[in-house]
């Protein structure tokens, strides 16, 4: 298994509070970028969000293959997602893609 660094784009379609953004945070806490060397090294933020409503979730994810690491990075968004009340309506996501590889998680 490697561990990749992945992200998922996306966009609210409404206004998002400040408490939302944090809860979604946390629902992706496990899948911090910041666990990993590349995700240290680039300072990568779970949830980055711009003035426009659009955003970009980094999150890591073990997987066989790229293919299966993009569709774990997607799960894990929209359940974080859900988690928080938000829906492909009031959040929707575009392509995962893959932003780094790393093998060696501290």
């Amino acid at each position: 298994m490697t561990t990749y660094v992945i992200t998922v784009p996306g966009t609210f379609t409404g206004d998002i509070e400040a408490d939302t953004r944090a809860r979604l945070g946390r629902a992706l806490r496990p899948a911090d970028p910041h666990e990993t060397d590349l995700g240290s090294a680039e300072d990568l933020d779970t949830v980055n969000v711009n003035d426009d409503g659009t955003f970009t979730l980094h999150l890591t994810v073990e997987a066989d293959n790229n293919k299966h690491a993009e569709q774990e990075a997607r799960r894990l968004a929209d359940e974080a997602l859900k988690a928080v009340g938000l829906d492909e309506n009031t959040a929707p996501l575009g392509p995962a893609v893959i932003t780094g590889i790393d093998s060696q998680v501290h």
